[in-house]
Order: structure tokens, then sequence, then C-alpha cells
């Protein structure tokens, strides 16, 4: 039963443990506003467009990869936000526009939602984006998950964790440049004779070669020193449990391997990050996101910089290790972490780093950055649809778009690096079943004191609708 007085919302999700919750959460804000949401795996929703009545859709990404389902999906009368994923920790603009934006893509966004400041000055730098498309400085629905008075959503799970692993040091890892779930996921494909020039893999897309291979050279030598890390601190902090949490889109096999060889070492990349961080006494990473999520929450994170390249280490990764205790030997990282672990130090301060975070992420108080979302989606209603959906005559030619969207997608699953191989899809966005899924909504409802009640239904097994059922009120 669809709500009527609002437009549909489609909300895709890629990273499952990274963007599912927060994601949720905008659906339940959007649900109090009158919206009905539909959130779930964004390839099944993208293959699927064609079985939507008129919506707008949540794009995370505008890159090249977009623009095909991007044209279709307004020809289906479909009107198109977007945001991006990946511009808080952003390269530096000339790479991040080659890798991240496309100029034919990005004129099919009516608005644009940005992370903060920062994020709104580097769109505004990019050449191509059109000057008419307004650009909303109003966080993300990550950001909120972190705020004081929605993280208690995890603080069962963190519990759990505190239970299951005692206390531990948490190394998160950010590696999938060189480590990716598969070999022709990193920045160069594996060599196949000896001397054979290596090709360029998915993740350097964008980049020069030049800007490619150092950005290699520099990543692989800090993962061979966080390989040898791991197994260190175990030895050094014999008290704690070292869980080690791999980027969603790395191999895990290598952590596992070091980990066979350790007592205490546990690798998992379960759920996501936020109870882990409530859970952790501390938290280690070179350039990892993860700090900045753990400096709003007040959790002390360490940038272990054994291997320093300055035009990556700033250029890429200002951000997260700004926010951090900066350590450039073991020595030096032994001694920090344990006046951390003695109480003696506490979570990186001050108001130079506060000044930094500021700039990057809107709405670490005052209305949640979903709240601001909504209110940015409710005047898209007032866009005139420029779309030519209606002249298209009738079904058959729906059915021809659909299908070539579906074959083209099918066609790249099968192509070395793409991120549309069933398994890879898996990995990512495992189903789910539907009484998670409502059990993930009571929380929210409960935390956002939001009574009506909230019907959710499953689209597919990796798909689910939202919305408010009109003056019924949860008892």
């Amino acid at each position: 039963m669809m709500n009527g007085t609002r437009p549909l919302l489609l909300i895709p999700v890629e990273n499952q443990v990274r963007e599912l919750d927060p994601k949720l959460l905008l659906a339940c804000v959007a649900a109090k506003h009158g919206f009905s949401s539909i959130v779930g795996s964004r390839r099944e929703m993208e293959f699927n467009i064609d079985a939507f009545p008129r919506a707008i859709y949540l794009s995370k990404s505008m890159t090249i990869r977009s623009l095909l389902f991007f044209r279709i999906a307004r020809r289906f009368g479909h009107k198109i936000v977007a945001w991006d994923e990946e511009a808080l920790v952003h390269l530096p603009p000339k790479t991040y526009f080659s890798r991240r934006l496309d100029a034919a893509t990005i004129k099919y966004v009516l608005s644009l939602f940005a992370w903060g400041q920062d994020n709104v000055d580097l769109w505004r730098q990019y050449p191509h984006t059109p000057k008419e498309t307004p650009i909303h400085a109003v966080g993300n629905p990550r950001g909120d998950m972190l705020r004081t008075e929605i993280r208690t959503y995890y603080e069962h799970d963190a519990e759990a964790l505190r239970d299951k692993y005692g206390d531990f040091i948490l190394i998160n890892t950010n590696f999938n440049h060189v480590n990716a779930f598969g070999a022709d996921i990193n920045l160069f494909r594996p060599v196949k004779k000896p001397g054979e020039k290596a090709r360029f893999g998915r993740a350097a897309r964008g980049m020069s070669r030049e800007y490619a291979k150092g950005l290699y050279e520099h990543k692989l030598a800090v993962f061979e020193r966080f390989k040898a890390l791991i197994p260190a601190l175990e030895a050094a902090f014999p008290a704690h449990t070292i869980v080690v949490r791999p980027h969603p889109t790395e191999n895990h096999h290598v952590y596992r391997e070091i980990a066979a060889r350790c007592q205490r070492v546990r690798v998992t990349n379960e759920g996501n990050v936020v109870p882990w961080l409530m859970a952790a006494k501390a938290l280690v990473h070179n350039g990892c996101t993860t700090a900045v999520e753990a400096f709003v929450m007040d959790v002390p994170a360490i940038s272990y910089r054994a291997v320093v390249n300055e035009d990556y280490d700033t250029g890429f990764y200002r951000l997260p290790n700004g926010l951090s205790h900066e350590c450039f030997s073991f020595d030096e990282l032994k001694q920090t972490l344990d006046s951390v672990l003695r109480g003696e130090l506490g979570p990186p301060a001050g108001a130079e780093r506060q000044s930094l975070v500021d700039r990057y992420l809107e709405a670490q108080d005052g209305p949640l950055a979903c709240e601001r979302m909504v209110r940015v989606l409710e005047s898209l209603e007032k866009y005139p649809d420029d779309s030519s959906s209606s002249s298209l005559s009738g079904g058959l030619q729906r059915w021809i778009l659909a299908r070539g969207l579906d074959l083209a997608r099918r066609v790249k699953s099968h192509l070395p690096g793409s991120h549309n191989k069933p398994e890879y899809q898996l990995h990512r966005y495992p189903a789910l079943p539907l009484d998670d899924i409502r059990g993930r909504m009571a929380r929210f409802q409960q935390l956002l004191g939001y009574r009506n009640e909230i019907h959710i239904e499953p689209v597919s097994d990796v798909m689910f609708r939202v919305q408010a059922l009109s003056g019924r009120a949860m008892i």
C-alpha cells in the first residue's frame, strides 16, 4: 500500500555494512514526512528500475558508470539527486574529478548533497558542475549515526562485542588498492609474465599512471608494515585482543593467515563500524575514514605512519591523519597506545582539529543530516517533470529500454574487475531477513520518538519498502 502523499524515494545501498543502517535512518525520517522509500541493493534496484513508479533516486555517486542508468532512469520519469560516499576523505581535486565525476552524468542530477563545506568547494571547482545545480551542505546519514542521540542505536551491539572480545584494540585497514577482494580491482592487475608492464586495475580508474604507481607503491609499503604490526601489537599488549577490521572491499585472506599464527588476533568485517568504535579501547589506522568517525565519537585514534609520503598522506589522507595521534615508529605507537590504555592520554582534541572536522562534516549538532536532506527532497516536488517518458510509445519501448540496461549490466558483470560480479555483490550485500530490517527500523523509531506505525514489506530478498501508515500509532 503506497502512501500517495509524497513521491517514492529509491535509496540504493552498495556496501551493506557501511551504508544500510544510515539509509534506513533516512527512510525512517522520510516516512515521518510522508515519503515512502525502497531501500536495498543498488545493483538490483538499477536492474529493475522499470518496475517502479516515478520516484526520486538518491544516487551515491556520479561516475561514468552511472551515465547509462541515469539516462534510462530519467526516461522513465525518475528524478535524480546525489551525494558521493567517497567525498569526505577524497583524492586531490584533479584526480578526484577524473575518478569520481563525469561531465555528462552530473547533468542529470537535480540537487547535490555535500558532506560539508569542503565538499561544496570541491564540487564548485569542477568545471562541468552545472551552475544552476544547487549544492546543499547538509552532512550525511553516516554522520548522523555518530551523534550521541543516535549512536545508542548500537549500544546492544557494542555490549555484545565487549562480552565477546573483552578489552580490544581495533585495527581498521584500508588497503583495497593493493589487497582488493578480487585481484582485478586493485590499482594494477597481476602480471602474467616477468617483465610485463602491469595494466590498470579497477581502482586506478581516472588516475594518471604516475599517480597510480606512486599510490600503489606507498600503499603497498604501508600494507607490509601493518602485516608486521598485527602480531607485534599482540605481543606488546597481552591483556588485549587485537581485532582486525578490513575495508569492506578488501581480501581477508592475508589477515586470516596472520591470525592463524597468533593467539589473540581476530579478523572480522561484521556489522557497521560504529559499535566497534564504541566498544574498542583505541583505534589504529593509516589514512582511514574511520578515524574521522572516531574523532566525532571521542574515541582515541592513532595513525601509524611508519612509511611516509606527503604527496599522498597530505593530498589524500590529511583529514583522518590530522584527527589522530600520529606515530612514526612502532616504539612511538607502543608508547602512545600504552598511555591511552592506561587512561593517561585521551582522544585527540584541540581547536585546530575541531575546525578541521567542522569544515568537512556538517550536521554534527542541530537537525540531523537526514532531516536536512528530507527538506530538500520536499522542495523537489515543485520541479517540473522534464523527462521524455511521456513520449514513449507504450510499454514496448519501456521494455526495450529496461532490457537494454539489464543486458549492459549483465555483460559488464563478466568483465575483469567489474563490481557487478555476483560473488562480489554477495560479499558487499548479502540477503537479510525481513525481521532483521523490521528490528532495525523499530530501534530508529524509538530513538526518534516516532509513534506512527511504519510498514515494511519485502520487494525482493535484497530490497524493502518502508512507509508510514497514516493515523496508525504504534502500541
